[in-house]
C-alpha cells in the first residue's frame, strides 16, 4: 500500500484505524510455502492470536491454511470462519481439563503441554488423537516475554520428563499422533532452531504412530529498512532436507507443520493515528496522537520498535519527535525519533501493526477500540466497526436502585 491509499482509508473511515494489506499476507504465505516446497507434506496453521478478525481467518482458509488456536473461543471463531475441525489444532496452556474436553468434542486436534492433563485426558479418552508439546530447553526469541522454550518456561513437557511421559502413554494406551515445540518469537539464529529440531526428532522416535511434527514458528520479520530477519529460504533448505531424511528413517512421510502468526500478518498491518498536539518543552518535541497503549501496547509492553511515518508530509524535513499517546499515564511510542516534520492534524502511520496490535487492544480509560479495514484488490473493505459508547456499556448492569443520592448537607447558620 502507498501513502495515498492509507490517507484514503483514514479519510473514509476516520482515525485511529487499523489497515491490513491482503496481498502482503498472501505473499508471506506463499514465501513460506515455497521455502519448504521440497517437503511432500507441509501444513501451515495460522496462529489466530496474532490477528483474529474473522475476515482474516477466511483469507487464510482461501490460501489453504489451517489454524493454530490457544483458546476455545479461537476454536469457535475458526469453525465460524468455515475451517473444518481437522484443520484446527488447539494448543492451550494451563487450561482446565473441561476446556480441553470441550474442544475435543468439537473435533479439533488436541495438543497437550503438561503431564497432569495428559494423564487425565488419556485415561478418559484413550482413542482421541493427541499431540504432545515438548519443551526442548532451548532459549530462542527476541525478548524474555516471548521466549517460551527455555528451561524455566511454563510451556511444554520437559525433555527430561520423557520417561514419565512414556509411562503415561503406555498405561493409558492413548493415541499420540503428533509432536510439537515452540521455542519463542523473533528467532534469528537458524542453527539454534535446527538444534531444537534435532531434539524433537529424537523424541519422535518414541512414538510409532505419528502423523505430523509441528515445529512452531516465531520467525523474525523486519521492523525497519535493512532490519535483520529470519532467513526463511535457508531454513527451508536445511530443515526441509533434514525432515525428509528423518521421514526416511521413520519409515513413512509425515506432515511438517508450522504455526506462523506474526510472519504472515505483521508487515501487512498499518495503524493510522492523527496528531492532536505538537508540544515543545525545554528539551523535547512531543507529537501527541489520538491513540495510546490501549490500541498499540507492544512498544510499552515489549519495548518493540514500530517504524513511524508521517504520511501527510512524507517529503518534509526530518526533525526529532517523541511520539506519545493520550492515556493518563506514560505511553510513549517512540523517543526522539527522526520523522518528517509534523503539524497538528497530520496522519502518522505505525508499520508492522498486523500482529498483536488489535488483538491486545483494550478499553482502558473507557476509550473505544478502532475499526479494522482490509485492503483487497485496491479497495478498502471495513471488517470491524468502530466501537461506540453502547459497546462499552452493553454487558454492564446498572445497580442504581441500590444507591440513593446523598442528601444535601444543611448549611451552617
Amino acid at each position: 500500500m502507498n501513502h495515498s491509499d492509507l490517507l484514503q482509508v483514514a479519510k473514509e473511515f476516520g482515525d485511529p484505524v487499523y489497515v491490513y494489506d491482503a496481498n502482503k499476507i498472501s505473499s508471506q504465505f506463499n514465501r513460506l510455502t515455497n521455502a519448504f516446497s521440497g517437503v511432500p507434506k507441509l501444513r501451515l496453521n495460522y496462529a489466530v492470536k496474532a490477528l483474529s478478525n474473522i475476515s482474516i481467518l477466511r483469507l487464510m482458509q482461501s490460501m489453504g491454511s489451517g489454524l493454530d488456536t490457544v483458546s476455545l473461543q479461537e476454536v469457535r471463531l475458526g469453525l465460524m470462519a468455515g475451517f473444518a475441525p481437522e484443520d484446527i489444532i488447539f494448543t492451550p496452556n494451563g487450561v482446565s481439563l473441561e476446556e480441553i474436553e470441550e474442544a475435543s468434542a468439537l473435533g479439533v486436534q488436541i495438543n497437550i503441554d503438561n503431564l497432569s492433563i495428559l494423564e487425565q485426558f488419556g485415561s478418559r479418552h484413550p482413542k482421541v488423537p493427541v499431540c504432545i508439546r515438548i519443551n526442548p530447553h532451548v532459549m530462542a526469541g527476541g525478548n524474555t516475554k516471548i521466549s517460551v522454550g527455555h528451561i524455566d518456561s511454563k510451556f511444554g513437557i520437559s525433555i527430561h520428563q520423557i520417561p514419565h511421559l512414556l509411562r503415561i502413554v503406555e498405561l493409558t494406551k492413548m493415541n499420540i499422533n503428533g509432536i510439537h515445540m515452540h521455542t519463542g518469537s523473533d528467532i534469528l539464529d537458524i542453527e539454534v532452531f535446527l538444534y531444537a529440531s534435532e531434539i524433537l526428532f529424537e523424541t519422535a522416535k518414541h512414538f510409532p504412530d505419528l502423523e505430523f511434527i509441528d515445529f512452531g514458528s516465531g520467525f523474525k520479520v523486519p521492523y525497519k529498512a535493512g532490519d535483520i530477519q529470519t532467513n526463511i529460504e535457508e531454513l527451508g533448505e536445511k530443515l526441509g532436507k533434514r525432515f525428509n531424511d528423518f521421514c526416511d528413517e521413520y519409515g513413512r512421510d509425515l506432515t511438517l507443520a508450522f504455526e506462523p502468526g506474526k510472519f504472515l500478518v505483521s508487515e501487512a498491518g498499518y495503524f493510522l493515528a492523527k496528531v492532536n498536539v505538537v508540544k515543545q518543552t525545554t528539551s523535547t518535541v512531543f507529537a501527541s496522537v489520538d491513540s495510546g497503549f490501549n490500541h498499540l501496547i507492544r512498544p510499552m509492553l515489549y519495548g518493540a520498535t514500530h517504524e513511524i511515518i508521517n504520511i501527510s508530509n512524507p517529503e518534509g524535513k526530518e526533525r526529532f519527535y517523541s511520539v506519545v499517546g493520550y492515556i493518563c499515564e506514560t505511553d510513549t511510542f517512540a523517543n526522539n525519533k527522526r520523522i518528517n516534520e509534523i503539524s497538528e492534524g497530520d496522519i502518522l502511520c505505525f508499520r508492522n501493526a498486523g500482529a498483536y496490535c488489535f488483538t491486545m487492544a483494550s478499553n482502558y480509560n473507557s476509550r473505544f477500540r478502532p475499526p479494522e479495514v482490509l485492503w483487497y484488490n485496491g479497495k478498502a473493505i471495513l471488517i470491524r466497526e468502530r466501537e461506540t459508547f453502547e459497546d462499552l456499556t452493553r454487558n454492564q448492569r446498572d445497580v442504581k436502585d441500590l444507591f440513593q443520592p446523598k442528601k444535601q448537607k444543611a448549611e451552617a447558620k
